[in-house]
């Protein structure tokens, strides 16, 4: 009789690893900040598109990564980057730039992704998945703050 394995639930696995990206053989939390430059490319300058989208991936990544920390029994096991792809999509959220500007965002976020100044360290407690996405939507929030005040201060944004 064949012993049965649990099914690794591979919607919830895809979706939180950022189809894979999480598995980069280094760096994770930065190929899926990548990957979240990459989908905020694609999106319209629409507020109502990109808050959808906002609202759609923060949902449906706090399920999935839920999912996946309890298949793994860890808690925001580094394979899990689509909290990296929120972090991105928040930090340039209605931020008018082009791609210098969206790398210059990319790099902020990152600094705020790995500091994690208040309230971001106390939100990653929050259980399960939400905890696994909150801090780096708020680690998003300071960065899309501090690159409208880097644009403002070059004079790019009035």
């Amino acid at each position: 009789m064949p012993s049965e394995t649990p099914r690794r639930p591979l919607f919830a696995l895809a979706l939180a690893s950022g189809l894979g990206t999480g598995y980069a053989p280094f760096a994770p939390g930065t190929f899926g900040s990548a990957l979240g430059l990459v989908v905020w490319a694609l999106l319209p300058a629409s507020v109502p598109v990109q808050l959808a989208v906002i609202l759609g991936v923060f949902a449906l990544g706090s399920w999935a990564s839920g999912v996946v920390e309890h298949d793994c029994s860890r808690v925001d096991p580094g394979h899990i980057v689509i909290d990296e792809v929120i972090g991105m999509l928040v930090s340039l959220f209605m931020v008018p730039v082009a791609w210098p500007g969206a790398v210059l965002g990319f790099f902020v976020f990152r600094f705020f992704d790995v500091v994690k100044p208040y309230p971001a360290n106390r939100l990653e407690r929050l259980p399960g998945g939400l905890g696994v996405m909150a801090d780096d939507a708020m680690a998003g929030v300071y960065s899309n703050v501090a690159l409208r005040a880097l644009l403002v201060a070059s004079g790019a944004l009035a």
